[in-house]
């Protein structure tokens, strides 16, 4: 029974790092890749144009409209969605190779994709990323200067909607100002213990 347990906790995890825009979901994101945590980190595709410093196929998969409609066409996205007038989705082949090599899957979501992928595979670990205050979210956002004033507009009102979603996820995670690595290790302790888990998680896709 027990050397049973213990196969099952081994089971790779398929692990969201979602919450809104502004939140720091990128950043928490590299700082693993950093630090070389054991995980296969999923190469989101994007129609949004690629920014200063992003590297295609290692940070996203940069497509056009075009190729990602051929992508929804084949059936090759285990989730997409429109956000902010740009589509962003999942390669599915990716994920299923990395669960069937043993590896827990790392993904970065917004929060509608996170809803999503829940539907797909109820027992995905669900991690929402924050900040301590709405207004602090709101000053990060402003602080990007990445959109045009009606966009940041758009982008604050979904954040404001999205926070509200919190309820759907397993975990809450404060990722605070100049306390980036203390994200990471929270992130850590909760994915190290799932893993101690009498009753695994089954992750089938």
């Amino acid at each position: 029974m027990h050397e049973d347990l213990l196969k099952r906790q081994q089971q790779p995890l398929l692990i969201v790092i979602s919450g809104p825009s502004g939140v720091g979901k990128d950043t928490v994101v590299r700082r693993m890749k950093e630090r070389g945590l054991p995980f296969h980190f999923v190469v989101t595709a994007t129609t949004r144009p690629q920014r200063d410093g992003e590297v295609d196929g290692l940070d996203y998969i940069f497509v056009s409209r075009e190729q990602f409609a051929e992508m929804i066409e084949r059936d090759e996205l285990l989730e997409y969605a429109i956000v902010y007038d740009d589509y962003k989705g999942i390669p599915k082949a990716q994920v299923r190779r990395a669960l069937a090599s043993g590896q827990d899957v790392l993904m970065r979501l917004d929060v509608q994709g996170a809803e999503t992928i829940r539907k797909i595979c109820p027992d995905a670990l669900l991690i929402f990323l924050s900040t301590r205050t709405e207004e602090e979210l709101i000053r990060r956002l402003e602080r990007r200067q990445t959109e045009a004033p009606e966009d940041l507009k758009l982008r604050i009102a979904t954040a404001r909607k999205e926070l509200r979603r919190v309820d759907l996820f397993d975990y809450y995670v404060v990722n605070a100002e100049g306390e980036l690595d203390h994200t990471v290790d929270t992130i850590m302790a909760i994915i190290q213990a799932e893993h101690h888990r009498v009753s695994p998680r089954q992750v089938r896709l």
